[in-house]
Formats: C-alpha cells, structure tokens, sequence
C-alpha cells in the first residue's frame, strides 16, 4: 500500500484543487470517506457553478474564482492533474509543510487490500493506443481488466467501485507522475520521450524526470524503446525491486531480453525459456492496425507488458486483431481521385507528427494550431523528401511556414489565414490542388488544437467533413 497511508479519513481536512474529470470524483470520494472537503477552482463559469451545485448538495464546501489561496486547516491537498507546480497554492502548500496528491496517487493509496496489479504506461506520444492494445491482449487472456488513467475513465471509480479486476491497464501522463511519488506499478513502458509540455514541467530535464517516476519500485519488468536511448537512460537511473528486468522493443530483430519484428512477425526473446537461442512467434504485423511503423511500436509494446503479465502468446495475438483504433488516429478517411485522405489530428506535436509523416511515400501536409512551445526544424528537415506541398492552419503557422522555407525550400505552401469554421474546407480544397495520384493529404497538424476548434476530435471531423464534401 506504500507508506504513508490514511486510513481514517474521518473529519480529515482535505483540499481538491480543480473541479473538472478528476476534481470531482476525488470530492466524491473523499467526501464518501468521511472527510471535510473543500474544493477550490480558478474557473467561475457556467460548467464550474454546475459541477459545484452538484458537490454542494452533498454537504461539500466549493470556492469558485480563487485557486491560489490555501484554505485555513488543510492538512492535505488532493490536485487535478493540470495544475501547474509553480501556482501559488502549492507555495502556500509548501510553506505550511501540507502534502500534495494528484488523483492518481490518491487513487493508488485507496486500493483495497489484495487489489488488482497497475500495468503502466507513459510516453509523449502512443499512450491511449498501447493501454487499449493492452487491455485488449489481457481480456483475450481471460482476464479481469480495464483501460484507465489518462483516458478518460478515472482511476478512483475503477479503485473504488464495486467491480473487481485482476490487473489494471493504466495510461499516465507526466502531469499525473509528477503528483504520484508513491505509485509502484507491476510492469511499466515509457514508448518514447520528446519535447512536449514543456511550458508546464519548465524544461526537458524535468520533464523526463517525472516521465521516469513510472519506473520506480516497478517488480517484473521496465520496457523501453531502443529507438529512444532517453528511455533506457530513465530505466537505468530508477530504483527498482530485485529482479526487475529491462526489456527492450525494437521494429529491427530482437536480441535477448527484447521484443521486435522477424519477417513480418511479432517474436518476443525476453519471456521465454532459454532466450539466448529461442524466440516465440507473438502475431503477425498484418494483425496490427493500421501497421504503420509508430503503431508497430505500441504493440511491441503493450505485448511486452502483457507477457511481464504471464499472457500466454495466442492471448497477444487474439487481443492485437480485436483491437480497433480510436478515431483521428491515421485514420483513413476516403480515397478522392487517387488520393489518399488520412485523419490523424491527434498529432498534437512534432513527435506524433514526425510518426505519421514517416508512414507515407508523398504527402500533401495540412499542419499547425497551438506551437505550446514547440520548434519544428527537426520535423520539417526529416520530413522534406516526402513533402508533395503544405498547407497551413492556425494560430502558429508562421513558425511551421519559417522552417519548410529552411529546410524545404522547394515544397509548394498554402499559407491560410482564415480561422473560422469554414476553414479547413479550404484547407482540404487547397490541399487536393497540390496532390497527384498516389499522394496521401494527412492533416497531422504536430500542434494543439485549441486556438480553432474545440479539441482535436472536433478538428479532426472538420476534416473528414470536407473530405466528404470533396468526394460528393
């Protein structure tokens, strides 16, 4: 259970920073343990006053429009993933020498005796799609699971709830690490590092730092990726339990102690008898999709994990050809006169953007939205040899437009200004101007989407609508 655990809750001061998807279940929670609960929230708005009503009717103290202020006797704040370490309130936390959780943490400290296991999973990009691979692998095993965290379903209702799992799915983002020092998982996977959220953790250090705090006290086994030396680096520098393994994956042949790709085939070398000599056929690569080389990692991946598990093989299999992608994720929109329209507006930075982009021959590229910091000579300089033209959106595009001029000169692109809703209809018509038979339009716009759409999904229908309103 980890030290430090509260077991009596009973009249236990507890401040919840945020409301939100994490807020308001963890006011629940701790409410229903018997705390006092006091939530505090920068936001006052209509969604907020909502959230607060509920939590009030239950007998929960909420202050609206003030997050910065630490409420007289708290002995404990409970804070939603996205606050940044620097808010005053923690300052304030701090100096009064009072504790600070994330949901995750709080979560991981309210397992009942005998819980399930936490297989874990953290990465800049790949995440959701590795812990539902995963999920789906451990469910063809037979086993009781689910696929929680970061994705949505909160890790305190699948804790507290009457639901009893064998072994848990768990995506956790670097915010989530950073508030969750005593979270032991059985196995953890760090997919890759690059420069992301780095306005929020102040630089890459930090950054990996926290990413790395999956690792520790993990029991069976810490899989990294042997195409990102940052991985193995973070597997190297952890305090593990005796025994625990460094397992690597790789898209090349595997060598002992490592997952990778044989002539089409999944193998494992790393949970098998003698893995000196033997590898064990997992799937086929045909059994991934899409099997797009990024993809193929996440698989290795979730594999790795479900065998540190004692998944038998067949089970990775089964699980890889029942999994289905979630939408925006290279998602193949529609074929328009030869070519090729393809949504993966969850590229939100150069990381996930240099993936898709590797995927394709030639490409007609429809990128930007929020920067949240990012440089992008990298993305463009590896990518220029595909680029057929580029067609550019939002509210950052000038720093994409500088460097397709540094390091691809030579690629057609379409600056749009507009930002309104009709917006990405010129976008798509523009890039369908720039494409030959054979060409893929791919929207991996390698930035946010907040400055134009609503979230990343809604961008990503926007595009699927004017593909539509193409092929019409």
């Amino acid at each position: 259970m980890g030290s430090g655990q509260v077991t009596d809750w009973q009249g236990k001061h507890v401040t919840v920073a945020g409301l939100g998807v994490s807020g308001v279940p963890a006011a629940k929670a701790l409410h229903g343990l018997g705390a006092k609960v006091t939530v505090v929230n920068d936001g006052d708005d209509a969604r907020a006053r909502e959230q607060a009503a509920e939590l009030e009717a239950l007998g929960v103290t909420v202050r609206l429009g003030d997050g910065d202020t630490l409420p007289d006797g708290t002995e404990l704040i409970v804070t939603a993933p996205g606050w940044r370490p620097d808010k005053p309130l923690f300052a304030a936390a701090d100096a009064a020498g009072v504790p600070v959780w994330g949901d995750v943490e709080l979560a991981w400290r309210l397992r009942k005796p005998g819980a399930a296991d936490w297989l874990a999973v953290t990465g800049t990009n790949g995440k959701t799609t590795t812990v539902q691979m995963l999920a789906s692998i451990l469910e063809a095993a037979g086993l009781r699971t689910a696929a929680v965290g970061n994705i949505g379903v909160s890790l305190l209702d699948a804790v507290l709830g009457d639901e009893e799992y064998d072994v848990l799915a768990v995506e956790l983002s670097s915010y989530q690490l950073h508030w969750a020092p005593s979270l032991r998982a059985h196995s953890a996977a760090v997919l890759n590092l690059a420069p992301d959220h780095l306005d929020w953790h102040g630089s890459m250090e930090a950054y990996a730092k926290d990413k790395g705090r999956i690792y520790e006290g993990n029991r069976v086994a810490c899989v990294y990726n042997m195409a990102d030396k940052a991985t193995e680096d973070l597997v190297r520098e952890a305090d593990v339990e005796e025994g625990c393994r460094a397992i690597g994956f790789t898209l090349g042949t595997p060598g002992p102690s490592q997952l990778g790709v044989v002539e089409g085939l999944l193998v494992d070398r790393a949970f098998v008898e003698n893995r000196q000599k033997n590898a064990q056929e997992l799937a086929e690569v045909a059994d991934v999709k899409p099997a797009a080389p990024h993809n193929i990692a996440n698989a290795l991946a979730a594999a790795a994990l479900a065998r540190a598990y004692g998944v038998p093989a067949s089970a990775v299999r089964e699980g890889l050809r029942n999994f289905t992608p979630d939408a925006h994720r290279i998602a193949h929109v529609a074929d328009v006169d030869g070519v090729a329209y393809v949504d993966d507006s969850k590229a939100t930075n150069t990381h996930a953007a240099q993936a898709s982009l590797a995927a394709y021959d030639s490409v007609v590229w429809i990128a930007g939205g929020l920067a949240k910091g990012a440089t992008f000579d990298e993305l463009v300089a590896e990518a220029a040899g595909r680029l057929r033209g580029a067609v550019l959106i939002g509210r950052d595009r000038a720093l994409i437009r500088e460097a397709l001029a540094r390091h691809a000169p030579e690629v057609p692109v379409v600056d749009l200004e507009r930002t309104d809703t009709g917006a990405m209809l010129q976008a798509v018509r523009e890039a369908r101007r720039l494409a030959r038979p054979g060409d893929t339009v791919l929207l991996a716009p390698a930035c946010a989407s907040m400055d134009m759409f609503a979230n990343y999904n809604k961008r990503g229908d926007a595009f699927a609508q004017a593909v539509r309103e193409l092929g019409a």
